[in-house]
């Protein structure tokens, strides 16, 4: 039964309204001054504190406060005769949590008791029914074809429920929803290899998404022909339900139109970064610029060169900035502040181009140490530890600068990320790259149920790497593992967040544009 404080000095006048609440089902006890108040919560457990705000001695609003500094996370409702803004602003400041304004009858006193002390449960059972009924909505939804627009509306509904069971106590929707997930990656998986080499070949296929080579042509370059500054923010392996977490933090500052498109393929920087930047599938950056493309995985060229790309794409389309482009690469907290000190050297830059790698070391790190695993356990707790990362960094206000100057922000990813939690064999030589997600090399070998194996690399704009390269791409929330040490390889890369395969969660991108509010 829960427990309500009432507490005013004319309390006998209330007793139709204490006898109404006590038939509703909630235990009433009284005081008639703040002195008493004050002993009683100290005294005795309470879920809610009812105070009239006109007392002889200890008011109202000096009651409350000391209550709120015995215990800050008690509900509060204040009941007054003074409708003046003044006094509600003071009241609102002492964290109170509802006012009421006198004379109040027993149907407003029992809503405004409901509605703090019933309000948990009431959202808890609605949500759990929308819930359901959305996770229906989606097994339901991959029963009929899908398009590529079909797709990004079922990732982001898959995402927005992901975010929404942070706030649900019952967990078991999470593990039902996991579950969804991966019946729609299958589905997603096999969508891709039908499809994929269709669209790479084909600008014009009716179906064919807006790629990473499409993004500067599409959002960029329209803007610079306007003769407006723009900012283009790439932050690596930053997923979509990650820029939904930090979307909120922009919206007091900027105007936010976001979109979507796909990542291409291999889901992994050495490719979709570049690709990015230079406008072009990894086949023909290694086809026209051999000299900035790079795949020896010892080599830190890997992505040296995309500054150069993206010179190279706006010169193509009739645009020489000279040295109005500008680019900065973050690979780390020092990188963000010397950013932040040297900014306005660069605010005046027709074309900024930005590049964060720190949520992509997070990503990574997780695998390497056991506390980052044990703070982020799941997508949830990655979220979180994202936001963590981005409250306490300069990046939004380095961001709120940027636009204050007058630049219009992009901001966008080259991939996103799977959590690994199944392992799949595969075969290949000694000179097979050593990547999770995706692999190229000579005689590949396996599953074909868990994997995509692309024989000739052309068929996908690939890169041919030398003679006879074939590529594997893992599906689902697979990952590559040899058969040399299996169980051991198997275990140790358990659970940890990959790119560079074929998932929702590695390829359906946003691209958001921030206009700065005057």
């Amino acid at each position: 039964m829960p427990s309500i404080l009432w507490v005013d000095d004319e309390i006998e006048r209330l007793q139709a309204h204490i006898l109404f609440l006590k038939e509703k089902g909630y235990q009433v006890v009284t005081a008639t001054n703040g002195d008493d108040a004050i002993y009683k919560v100290k005294h005795q457990e309470f879920d809610l504190v009812l105070i009239d705000e006109m007392m002889p001695g200890k008011d109202g609003l000096t009651t409350l406060n000391e209550i709120k500094d015995i215990y800050p996370y008690l509900p509060v409702i204040m009941i007054t005769k003074n409708e003046e803004e003044s006094l509600m602003e003071e009241a609102i400041g002492q964290r109170i949590d509802d006012y009421l304004t006198k004379p109040v009858n027993p149907s407003q006193i029992l809503m405004a008791c409901k509605k703090i002390l019933d309000r948990k449960n009431i959202i808890e059972e609605h949500r759990t029914q929308v819930l359901s009924n959305q996770m229906s909505q989606l097994s339901l939804a991959l029963m009929n074809p899908l398009s590529t627009n079909d797709w990004i509306y079922l990732a982001l509904k898959m995402f927005k429920l992901d975010m929404d069971l942070d706030e649900l106590l019952d967990q078991n929707f999470r593990e039902i929803l996991y579950d969804h997930r991966r019946e729609m990656n299958t589905e997603f998986g096999k969508f891709i290899e039908k499809n994929y080499g269709a669209w790479v070949h084909d600008e014009k296929h009716p179906d064919r998404p807006v790629f990473s080579t499409d993004i500067v042509r599409k959002y960029i370059l329209p803007q610079l022909k306007k003769g407006k500054k723009v900012a283009f923010i790439v932050i690596d392996c930053m997923r979509l339900d990650q820029w939904m977490s930090l979307e909120p933090y922009f919206s007091d500052w900027f105007r936010i139109d976001r979109e979507h498109y796909y990542s291409i393929l291999p889901t992994a920087t050495p490719f979709s970064r570049n690709a990015l930047f230079s406008g072009l599938f990894p086949e023909d950056i290694e086809k026209y610029y051999p000299d900035l493309w790079s795949l020896n995985e010892n080599d830190d060229s890997l992505n040296r060169y995309e500054k150069e790309l993206l010179d190279l794409q706006l010169k193509r389309h009739k645009i020489d900035l000279g040295n109005k482009l500008k680019y900065v690469k973050v690979m780390n907290s020092d990188d963000l502040r010397r950013l932040s000190k040297n900014l306005n050297n660069l605010l005046d830059a027709q074309l900024l181009s930005i590049v964060v790698n720190i949520v992509d070391i997070i990503a990574h790190s997780r695998s390497d140490l056991p506390i980052l695993k044990e703070i982020a356990p799941d997508e949830a707790a990655f979220r979180t530890l994202t936001r963590s990362w981005f409250e306490h960094s300069p990046l939004l206000s380095i961001i709120k600068e940027i636009g204050k100057s007058g630049s219009l922000v992009f901001i966008t990813s080259d991939h996103g990320s799977v959590r690994g939690l199944r392992g799949t064999k595969v075969i290949g030589d000694r000179d097979t790259s050593t990547n999770l997600r995706y692999k190229y090399g000579r005689s590949l070998k396996a599953d074909p149920k868990q994997t995509i194996f692309i024989k000739k690399p052309s068929d996908w704009r690939l890169p041919k790497c030398g003679i006879n390269t074939t590529y594997v791409f893992a599906k689902d929330d697979f990952y590559l593992v040899y058969p040399t040490n299996y169980n051991k390889y198997l275990n140790y890369y358990k659970d940890s967040f990959q790119h560079g395969g074929v998932s929702i969660e590695e390829m359906v991108l946003p691209i958001a544009k921030l206009e700065y509010k005057q």
